[in-house]
């Protein structure tokens, strides 16, 4: 018997008060930012990766695939293809810029607005992959109006053709531009998958969002499927990979294919593919505290939440993320990020850097987040979960002792070099001031004074050693006398000693003299003026 022919694409509505459902049929996408044109078909795909936004007013669809199961006319011996594009449907009611039809602020009709996402920066280029069964993770606070990541996924063909998402960069969809980035991560990254679920819980002040992955099974070797029980935590916005320690726990058998939410800061998974050994998966339903990282026996109500399940303090405001209503951020995660249970993270921006997009240049929305007196909660903790270049070291209400001696041992050394600084230049100055004074010296010596020379020592007045004689040094009017100036009128070669023993001048003082005998006697050295740099000063000075 020939297959039957799928029918075509229409879109199904429940209404929770009537207990009816309503089908819109034959829809047909409108044109937008980097989207395909408008009026065309919506079509039908599998197992691609689909979630709702409130926070938004929209629902999106990425990747899956195409055959003759989903499209009609397709012919069973034409391949599968797989799909990289997002298709995004604005809920009745809300508007979407990013629609040509819905600009100015117009709200989608009773059947919405559909747009196929196509060339959405690197959408459009080969290093994009197309995916089946992954998943899409919304996270608010980054771009106008939050983020997607396309996580896991992967095509499959046969033993020697498949294709899977790498768990450590991760595919980033700025929503309000309508453009993919691709973001690297830190920590060791989760094997590749398909078909794991995920959700996103806010701490309590919006310093971070932190995914919970449960799940999913490799496909390779081919036909030899095995399925993972394990837990990640992706933390964002440091975008860190944190194993959970699920020791000495009940854990729900490995699973593929299963859906999971949020609320009341409690994941619940539901369904999936088990392995072949397990012969019944009782209960089917399983509950995980995403604040105490514990499975447990049932779900926990919390009251006081508004509509959305919003932290308190994000209830004010509709981007708040749903379902993180009394989530506290777990000790495993605030050993990375720094912070407390309600919020307060210290890494703020991605450890590896962001090649472009609202990670590039924007921050998470923090909240204020009061006790129940309406007191303040301010968050801070030491980040222990290793080396991290965008954490600060905070002890918990205490002041940062390692940025304070970081601090000092940084200001001791400025001060160092500046002194270092400081003594180079007086040595440079005192040693070229010194041998401007031994030439000028030897010059005399072997021409006798002159008005240029003369202010360097008094002319003999009895032509023979140990005579007195006055001098006079011309720059500043003093006046003095000298002795011992051997040889001076007498035509000996030697070289005289500089300014030979000058008595203190009228009006001067004792230092004086002491600066211009250290030019007569020694040259100068480096280490002396480090030991001595006044008295070094004093001598450029005096000169």
């Amino acid at each position: 018997d020939p297959l039957p022919s799928p029918a075509p694409f229409s879109l199904w509505e429940y209404d929770i008060a009537s207990s009816s459902w309503k089908e819109h049929m034959n829809p047909q996408t409108s044109s937008g930012i980097n989207s395909e044109a408008g009026n065309q078909p919506v079509q039908n795909a599998a197992e691609g990766a689909g979630i709702s936004v409130p926070e938004l007013g929209r629902g999106f669809y990425f990747g899956g695939h195409q055959d003759f199961r989903t499209t009609p006319g397709w012919n069973v011996n034409v391949p599968r293809i797989y799909l990289k594009s997002l298709l995004e449907f604005t809920y009745p009611g809300y508007t979407n810029d990013a629609v040509d039809d819905l600009k100015g602020g117009k709200t989608a009709g009773s059947d919405g607005v559909w747009r196929n996402i196509t060339q959405g920066g690197l959408q459009d280029q080969a290093g994009f992959t197309e995916r089946a069964d992954g998943v899409l993770v919304y996270v608010p606070g980054f771009g106008k109006e939050g983020i997607l990541l396309g996580l896991a996924g992967g095509t499959v063909a046969d033993d020697t053709d498949a294709t899977f998402t790498e768990m450590n960069i991760i595919d980033v969809y700025d929503i309000a531009n309508s453009t993919w980035y691709k973001q690297s991560t830190a920590g060791t990254a989760p094997s590749i998958r398909v078909n794991p679920c995920a959700v996103a819980a806010s701490a309590a002040d919006g310093s971070s969002t932190n995914i919970y992955m449960f799940g999913g099974q490799n496909l390779t070797p081919y036909k030899e499927q095995v399925q993972y029980d394990d837990m990640w935590i992706l933390t964002v916005p440091s975008f860190t990979w944190i194993k959970v320690n699920q020791t000495g726990q009940s854990i729900p058998p490995p699973r593929a294919g299963h859906t999971c939410n949020i609320w009341d800061g409690q994941m619940i998974v539901v369904g999936g593919y088990v392995p072949q050994n397990i012969s019944c998966d009782s209960p089917g339903i399983y509950v995980f505290d995403a604040s105490e990282l514990k499975w447990q026996n049932q779900f926990t109500f919390l009251n006081g939440a508004n509509a959305q399940n919003q932290q308190s303090a994000q209830s004010q405001d509709s981007y708040g993320l749903s379902g993180s209503y009394g989530y506290q951020v777990p000790a495993a995660v605030q050993s990375v990020i720094g912070g407390g249970g309600s919020g307060g993270a210290t890494v703020t921006a991605p450890v590896k850097q962001p090649t472009g997009g609202p990670l590039a240049t924007g921050k998470p929305i923090i909240y204020t987040v009061t006790d129940s007196n309406g007191a303040t909660v301010t968050e801070t903790s030491t980040v222990t979960g290793g080396s991290n270049p965008n954490a600060s070291s905070q002890q918990k209400g205490g002041p940062n002792i390692a940025a304070i001696v970081a601090g000092v041992v940084a200001g001791l050394f400025a001060v160092l070099a500046g002194y270092l600084g400081f003594c180079a230049w007086i040595y440079r100055r005192q040693l070229a001031l010194y041998k401007n004074h031994v030439a000028m010296s030897q010059r005399a010596a072997a021409s006798g004074p002159d008005e240029k020379t003369g202010f360097l020592y008094p002319t003999s007045t009895q032509g023979s050693s140990g005579a007195r004689g006055k001098f006079s040094d011309r720059s500043s009017g003093i006046t003095g006398s000298a002795t011992g100036m051997s040889g001076v009128g007498s035509g000996s070669a030697s070289v005289p000693p500089m300014l030979g023993s000058i008595t203190a001048p009228m009006g001067g003082n004792s230092t004086a003299n002491s600066s211009t005998e250290d030019l007569r006697t020694w040259e100068p050295s480096f280490v002396g003026v480090l030991l001595n740099p006044r008295r070094s000063l004093r001598v450029i000075n005096r000169d």
